[in-house]
């Protein structure tokens, strides 16, 4: 890596040539000013990084101490909780308080509906989430699981006439007629500033007007419908010519819905950026959608062809007036947290740049050039996400660090907006004054589970052998927490001002069961839920449709707030004396994802992925199933639950199968030729052998660790 030393850091040249050449021309800033104040700042900043991260790691052995002290006696949840206090664990509830942000989208306070999230290194795939603001109801469900039946290559008159019904369905559910179906509906116009629906004998109107709002074409024969409910707009297309628009009674060619209203690009666990390229890769892509130039070259059947960002979307409301819609998605930048640190810059002691802080000064230079043309925030903010803190004193640095980058970059205070990951227990036990500390910036807090239970297993780990991994969804301390993220954004003001958003959908194939299950976030009061892919965000959109969430969360704010006793409940087996056949297939589960997962990141710097795992359905598994699973074996090792001889049996059984798995992949490297030599097969088992011994039970040091050993060795 190439070096330039600048105001006594050490720079690589790539990311200095970037920011210099790229970034900062047309922000109106002086590139000598920037590095000036930036070093000051980051030399304020990284001892302050340090000591947070040591505090966590001070914690973390009183609580190991306690359990070792205790778990020769009946535990006394009562003590636990007297303990976790007298450590500044949790820290004491003050007065109740409501958040203050201003200067809010519309789609972070007024809308609910289905939230993306995106690896940032893939512009591809960036570019796709933020356009999947609208898309096609059609291609979704004849694409997917959820119309049951054989899915040809061939066009199918009978699938698209089943889509066709279940779209109606829904038509009718969103959008009644009075005294009529959808289905009945031949022509549809417009008369005055109504729709007017016809059939054989009847003209009939909707039965709440106000859910027209705009069309294109002519009054008499309009080419695109554009109805609302619960403030989602959906487009219905009209095209006699149009293959489906063919089969149509009504001419119907297309159903265009409003689905990802906001999109999360990905900086940290669904990435794998270790060194200056890949953190300028990342930053690049971030820059092309603030700047609304960002472009990818691709084919499909053949043709290729270049992917942009798509414009707004035009029509003519009712009163015959231009109305313009937002053609793409909020983009909100998940920064990494507080743990890493990165080599792209090093500071006059000579140690790494914690890349938080850098994360942090680049989104938002970036970000800049979208203060000027307005096509992301309408309003002059810039959205960080921020995962992975731990309790009240590190959301506190996060304020302060962004109004330095405020400060730096000479943009008014508080334009800099955090979203909390609710994924560390020490914020959720200290959730209210983790938000407090932020209650002028705050937007957005998500219960990310999968972390979560990673973390709850790390915490933990002297309590016992943890449950298995499957009964954790049914246990006291995760409903508890779920509930609890809610009723604490709701009491801090949080419905129409800011998103309380849910865990992701991991079965990217399975959308049918998707549509069965993920209807609880909603009725959970969540504003946003995640899921993996444009089409799951158009599925997801039809909840809803169907439920009005601020509607519940009205009703959720009169029920009795969840029990930090419940929350505090560890998920230990009381009676871990289970079969070896169970315990070996606990493993094999467990390995088989680490294995499918960790190989891809280090050989192929790949983040996220879908992994088959061992019965060879597909899941998208990121770092932070990778911490529950490593962590969970790494667990049962340490009680003696398993043997290393016998978890490096497994673990060598299961690569076969994952090199299996990957056999049709060009770029793939075995395993099983030589364990030795595979530094993903050494990744993958230090993950469970040194697992005990990571922070916080965290896997990107061994991770980031062995990718540059790989990216050195190629």
């Amino acid at each position: 890596m190439s070096i330039t030393e600048k105001n006594g850091l050490k720079i690589s040249t790539k990311l200095l040539d970037f920011i210099n050449n790229e970034v900062l021309p047309g922000t109106d800033i002086d590139p000598d000013k920037f590095w000036d104040n930036f070093e000051k700042n980051v030399h304020e900043l990284a001892p302050l990084n340090k000591s947070l991260i040591q505090k966590r790691e001070e914690i973390q052995k009183k609580i190991d101490d306690w359990h070792k002290k205790n778990n020769d006696k009946e535990f006394n949840k009562k003590k636990y909780i007297e303990f976790l206090k007298s450590i500044s664990y949790i820290v004491e509830e003050k007065e109740g308080f409501k958040i203050e942000t201003d200067n809010i989208d519309f789609e972070i306070s007024s809308i609910a509906g289905p939230q993306l999230v995106v690896p940032v290194d893939n512009a591809r795939y960036a570019l796709n989430a933020a356009n999947a603001r609208w898309g096609s109801l059609y291609d979704a469900l004849y694409g997917t699981d959820v119309i049951s039946g054989k899915r040809d290559k061939e066009f199918s008159k009978e699938r698209a006439s089943r889509v066709i019904a279940y779209v109606r369905k829904f038509l009718d559910e969103a959008f009644p007629i009075d005294q009529l179906s959808w289905n009945e509906v031949s022509e549809i116009k417009i008369r005055d500033k109504d729709l007017i629906f016809l059939n054989i004998k009847d003209e009939r109107y909707l039965k709440n007007k106000d859910q027209f709002i705009g069309f294109n074409g002519e009054k008499g024969k309009p080419s695109t419908i554009l109805v609302k409910n619960n403030n989602l707009h959906v487009e219905i297309s009209i095209d006699p010519n149009q293959t489906v628009g063919k089969l149509d009674k009504a001419n119907i060619s297309d159903i265009v819905v409003e689905s990802a209203i906001s999109t999360i690009v990905d900086n940290e666990d669904s990435v794998a950026a270790v060194d200056d390229e890949d953190k300028v890769k990342c930053y690049r892509n971030w820059l092309g959608l603030m700047k609304g130039d960002l472009v990818a070259d691709m084919e499909k059947n053949g043709k290729k062809f270049v992917r942009k960002l798509n414009s707004d979307r035009s029509y003519v409301d009712r009163n015959g007036k231009k109305i313009t819609l937002h053609g793409r998605a909020l983009l909100l930048n998940r920064n990494v947290g507080h743990l890493m640190t990165n080599p792209s810059i090093l500071l006059k002691d000579g140690s790494e740049i914690p890349e938080g802080i850098m994360d942090a000064f680049v989104a938002t230079l970036c970000a800049l050039h979208d203060f000027k043309n307005k096509k992301n925030s309408r309003t002059g903010s810039v959205y960080i996400v921020k995962p992975k803190m731990h309790g009240p004193e590190e959301v506190a640095f996060t304020n302060k660090l962004f109004g330095k980058v405020e400060e730096t970059l000479g943009i008014k205070k508080y334009s800099i907006k955090v979203g909390i990951m609710d994924e560390e227990r020490r914020t959720t036990v200290n959730l209210k004054e983790c938000i407090r500390e932020v209650k002028n910036r705050i937007v957005f807090i998500n219960t990310g589970f999968l972390d979560r239970t990673g973390d709850e297993m790390h915490t933990s780990f002297e309590a016992g052998p943890m449950i298995f991994k499957g009964e954790m969804k049914k246990s006291t301390w995760l409903e508890s927490y779920e509930n609890w993220n809610v009723d604490i954004g709701l009491s801090c003001g949080f419905s129409g001002k800011a998103q309380i958003g849910k865990g992701m959908w991991a079965m990217p194939d399975q959308m049918a069961n998707m549509m069965e299950q993920k209807i609880g976030h909603p009725k959970s009061g969540a504003n946003c839920a995640w899921v993996p892919s444009p089409t799951a965000a158009i599925l997801h959109s039809l909840h809803y449709h169907k439920v009005n969430v601020f509607d519940e969360q009205k009703k959720i704010n009169t029920r009795s707030r969840a029990k930090l006793e419940d929350i505090l409940e560890i998920p230990k087996a009381d009676r871990p004396n289970w079969a070896l056949d169970d315990i070996n297939r606990e493993l094999e589960n467990n390995a088989q994802g680490i294995l499918g997962y960790v190989v891809r990141w280090i050989d192929q710097g790949v983040g996220c992925s879908k992994v088959p795992d061992i019965n060879n359905v597909g899941l998208m598994e990121d770092r932070a199933t990778l911490r529950i699973s490593s962590q969970h074996i790494a667990n049962w090792l340490h009680h003696g639950i398993c043997k290393k001889e016998q978890v490096m049996e497994v673990m060598k059984k299961m690569a076969k199968i994952v090199d299996d798995q990957n056999k049709n992949d060009p770029g793939y490297q075995k395993m099983s030729n030589d364990f030795d030599k595979s530094i993903a097969f050494s990744a993958a088992c230090d993950l469970i052998f040194k697992g005990r011994v990571q922070p916080s039970g965290y896997t990107e040091p061994l991770l980031h660790q062995k990718r540059l050993k790989k990216k050195a060795s190629s």
